[in-house]
């Protein structure tokens, strides 16, 4: 299993199974009845069971679920794992889950590898999987590596197992139940919790965190309520609280049916859905994001505390079925549903979560039985699996080995797209035993030849993903595509920045000012191949966007422009949106990530000093992480400091001998050097530990053939090519270096090649003239 670390944010959320940190937080207590005196500015957390006494349906509903369950004391009542002195073997390590007394306890690995008796604090998540949580120093939880499989013994669980069981962790692996990436406090904690604080101290490295009720309870989803209480005690001027005194009203289905149209058996909503206030409350913890502020509160826009991810490539298929842990909202956005103005409680009660209704019911409250809930729809036994409206248009993945989700972007089977996209469809995934090309055939003969849509979004995105050459036109018309779902849009507005040209510059102007703030943020990144005029021109307004992540990416795009080059009022807009960028990375301040940003931050800036601090900050965290190392090498190199390059670059590879970046920062240290020889060896290294990096091949194969190693160096690109047939320096250095070698006819059929890549480099003979 490979795992890119660089993108592990959030992967460990989960409402159902989750994480841990050291000193118990916060201990629940019992409430009184509160009197509010008068009205905040800044109302408070007042606890649920101030809540149950005038909602007290909603309350029992909550009781027992899965938000209610989320995190609890380990006790004889929370505890789902078997501690009957049970041993669990993992990489010849021996495991000993035990009770001793009232009191649960795990013998395992710790920090230095050795054996050690560790209490179990916590649980974490009841079905179909339960963690655990366990104390150690600095105030941090750690989740632990081994889970109890929650599940009956006749679906194979009520047994423990590993979460990486190919992956052969050691103490000394990031993934370790020991390290920052199972760290509870800053991978799990406010998703499990209410009123999450997490009080980092960078100075001590340690956590102070804190919470105001153990689970998530009322007040996580609707914002700290003394001035509801206010309200609802119809104290003096309680009228002029608007929206009841909460900080989100969740108003949105008040008032609302659903018309089943009996033509075309779909039902449309009595009135359009004007906010999206439902749907962004449930994604601030439903969702693949990173933090960009310390502290969220319902009712802010989900963009002003979070940045989604967009259909990268390691979490989506091209046309954005779910891949990696993804947490339903990058899907959600996608569906027709959505567009149409379903929210989430449309489906699942709030409160309990279950299903508004089992089974293919759900579906029926929209979409009419007669018509759909028949086998001359399905095709499949009525009552099978196959006539669940669920397995064919949210088909699951499973994650954590056991915890099946279904893909939220509820679509129509397309086993034509699996032939092109390599995605999954959902007929295969029941059908094993058939081919993607059977299961076309069967839609066509169930629904008629026009069966498929036609042409799909994840078409060009997975084009523009392998730089197919030509596509810019494309992909601009995704991004600017109304009728597209905003994720597509901006993660095209994001591809986009690797076709410049004058229909790029265009479509972006026009994407910048999108009514969409994640279109607006993915377009700014094609500013950062213009020169200071243009980027001041097209980015300028959004460093006072009205929303968060679009003015720190504005930020960090317009950071290189020249402070003269700026009115006196754009340079103050400049340094307050510079600013709320540095705090977004002080949201992470326990991660090396966050002090990388700002060490380019401040490179870009040009302050030098500032930038070495935080590598070596990023570094006092995590002394093997090889970024701090490649970056802080880079920084010396730009100030010519050759030696201090050395001595970084010494020291990454003692400390990640495994990471390519550092052999290959290494191997152009020795070039610049002229010790080519040892470069060469290094710069092996680096492709050797990362074959699909196109670069480290290219750097290679030229450094190869400056060495006169010429055809291992025409072997190096034509592997290269095999990986990426349309890379422009691949070709261009096969031209050059096949001519060299008086193999002519390889020259020309690779100029060809680049001509169908890049006519403006004119005609094949002006190349092979030109690279000779």
């Amino acid at each position: 299993m490979k795992i890119n670390l660089s993108l592990l944010l959030i992967s460990v959320i989960a409402i159902v199974a989750g994480c841990e940190n050291k000193q118990a937080p916060n201990v629940e207590t019992e409430q009184a009845v509160l009197t509010v005196e008068a009205p905040a500015s800044e109302p408070s957390y007042i606890g649920n069971e101030q809540c149950a006494g005038c909602h007290q349906q909603q309350f029992e509903g909550w009781v027992g679920s899965h938000h209610d369950l989320a995190m609890q004391h380990a006790n004889e009542t929370s505890v789902l794992g078997n501690f009957n002195s049970k041993a669990f073997k993992y990489n010849n390590i021996t495991t000993t889950f035990f009770r001793k007394n009232d009191q649960y306890f795990v013998s395992t690995d710790g920090p230095d590898g050795k054996l050690q008796d560790y209490q179990i604090l916590y649980t974490f998540g009841v079905e179909p999987l339960q963690q655990y949580l366990i104390a150690l120093p600095g105030g941090r939880l750690q989740a632990l590596g081994i889970a109890w499989d929650t599940r009956l013994e006749s679906q194979n669980g009520q047994k423990w197992f590993h979460l990486y069981p190919d992956d052969k962790l050691t103490f000394k692996d990031r993934l370790h139940w020991t390290k920052r990436d199972q760290n509870w406090n800053f991978m799990c904690a406010e998703c499990h919790s209410t009123n999450l604080e997490k009080n980092y101290n960078l100075e001590l490295d340690n956590y102070s965190t804190k919470w105001s009720e153990i689970d998530v309870s009322c007040e996580a989803c609707h914002g700290p309520a003394s001035n509801h209480l206010y309200w609802a005690q119809k104290k003096a001027d309680w009228g002029k609280l608007i929206q009841k005194g909460l900080t989100i009203n969740l108003d949105e289905r008040i008032d609302v049916h659903w018309s089943i149209n009996s033509e075309t058996g779909n039902a449309k909503r009595s009135k359009i859905k004007s906010t999206d206030k439902e749907v962004e409350m449930c994604a601030q913890c439903h969702s693949r994001r990173s933090v960009i502020s310390d502290k969220h509160q319902p009712g802010k826009p989900l963009m002003d505390s979070y940045r989604p991810a967009i259909l990268e490539e390691f979490l989506y298929h091209p046309d954005g079925q779910v891949k990696e842990e993804s947490y339903v909202y990058g899907s959600f956005v996608q569906s027709k549903m959505y567009h149409e103005g379903v929210t989430c409680s449309d489906c699942h009660n709030p409160h309990t979560l279950k299903l508004r209704v089992d089974g293919n019911g759900v579906c029926l409250q929209c979409h009419l039985s007669e018509k759909y809930d028949q086998s001359q729809h399905h095709f499949h036994q009525v009552g099978s699996e196959g006539a669940l409206c669920a397995e064919c248009h949210m088909p699951q993945t499973k994650y954590m080995l056991v915890d099946g989700r279904h893909d939220h972007s509820i679509r129509i089977p397309r086993p034509d797209l699996s032939e092109t996209l390599n995605s999954p469809n959902s007929c295969n995934q029941c059908h094993t035993d058939k081919t993607n090309q059977w299961a076309a055939s069967q839609m066509e003969k169930w629904y008629g030849e026009d069966w498929s849509p036609g042409w799909h979004f994840g078409e060009t995105l997975k084009e523009a993903r392998e730089r197919k050459p030509g596509l810019g036109q494309d992909v601009a018309a995704v991004a600017a595509s109304p009728k597209l779902p905003d994720i597509a849009r901006a993660t095209a507005a994001n591809l986009l920045n690797y076709y410049p040209g004058p229909v790029t510059s265009l479509v972006a102007k026009k994407l910048l000012n999108d009514k969409s703030p994640e279109v607006r943020l993915s377009a700014l990144l094609t500013l950062d191949s213009l020169p200071a005029e243009q980027r001041i021109q097209l980015g300028v307004g959004l460093l006072i966007d009205p929303v968060r992540a679009v003015r720190i990416e504005a930020a960090r795009v317009l950071s290189l422009v020249p402070e003269n080059a700026l009115s006196a009022v754009q340079s103050k807009q400049l340094a307050n949106a510079i600013d709320e960028y540095r705090q977004a990375q002080y949201a992470n301040a326990e991660r090396p990530q966050s002090h990388i940003n700002l060490g380019l931050l401040s490179l870009r800036l040009q302050q030098y000093q500032q930038a070495e601090m935080h590598y070596q900050q990023a570094l006092k965290l995590d002394s093997s992480f090889a970024n701090a190392y490649v970056n802080l090498a880079d920084l010396y190199r730009a100030q010519g400091l050759e030696s201090e390059v050395k001595k970084v670059l010494d020291e990454a590879i003692l400390a990640a001998p495994e990471n390519a970046a550092v052999w290959h920062s290494s191997g152009l240290w020795l070039i610049r050097s002229k010790n080519l020889n040892k470069a060469i060896d290094d710069l092996k290294q680096a492709v050797e530990l990362q074959t699909d990096n196109l670069r480290y091949r290219y750097v290679y194969a030229v450094a190869l053939h400056e060495n006169n190693k010429i055809k291992q160096s025409i072997t190096e690109l034509e592997n290269l090519l095999s990986i990426s047939p349309n890379n422009r320096d691949g070709l261009i250095a096969l031209i050059n270096y096949s001519q060299r070698a008086g193999d002519i006819s390889k020259a020309r059929l690779n100029a060809e090649k680049l001509f169908q890549v890049a006519p403006e480099y004119g005609t094949v003979e002006d190349i092979l003239n030109y690279y000779k």
